[in-house]
């Protein structure tokens, strides 16, 4: 998980903080803060689906229909078309549900933004996280087994625990471990089994 989320914010991180910033008038320093909170949320819908709506081949339909590494070309035009879209969904089209909402209020409060500007950023930087997630898989050679262990690190099957070690990382950098729990209830509501 951790290797993951780092990687994505070696590689684009500055450009994808700098282009969500600049169409959702925030600082790039306070977006660089987000983006790594928000994308084991994304990650965490993605393992649920695969858990419970068709193993690998579910996270194979969700990267080939979501997934277009090609954005990751242009972030700028990728992240200015998605400013455009009326539509707000900050569920993801059902992948997050509920701790979708809840995540964009969360972050509005935690990072004291307009709400409506907070429950933009999560559809806006889901294509880009789901794009890195293909582009692992196509060129590294992964498959979706491959991004089925990535996103579960520690190999038991569940990715709660993963995502809670990554967010008590960071909260110890940053000196809030309030933050790691309340996105762990949002996670723990995302991944409890139906």
């Amino acid at each position: 998980m951790s290797s993951y989320i780092d990687e994505f914010m070696k590689m684009y991180g500055s450009q994808a903080s700098k282009q969500l910033a600049g169409n959702l008038g925030l600082s790039s320093s306070t977006v660089q803060k987000m983006i790594p909170e928000i994308a084991p949320l994304i990650l965490s819908g993605l393992k649920k689906q695969m858990q419970e709506k068709g193993g690998a081949p579910r996270v194979d339909h969700i990267l080939n229909k979501y997934g277009d590494q090609s954005v990751l070309n242009n972030i700028a035009q990728a992240i200015s078309q998605k400013a455009q879209d009326t539509r707000t969904d900050s569920t993801l089209g059902g992948l997050l549900g509920n701790p979708g909402l809840q995540a964009a209020s969360q972050l509005a409060k935690q990072f004291n933004i307009d709400a409506n500007t907070a429950s933009k950023i999560i559809p806006m930087l889901a294509p880009l996280l789901l794009g890195f997630l293909t582009q692992k898989r196509d060129q590294q050679g992964l498959g979706s087994q491959g991004i089925a262990a990535l996103i579960d690190q520690d190999g038991d099957g569940q990715i709660l625990d993963d995502v809670l070690g990554y967010l008590a990382k960071g909260s110890t950098r940053t000196s809030s471990p309030a933050k790691s729990n309340v996105l762990g209830s949002l996670l723990g509501s995302l991944l409890k089994r139906r």
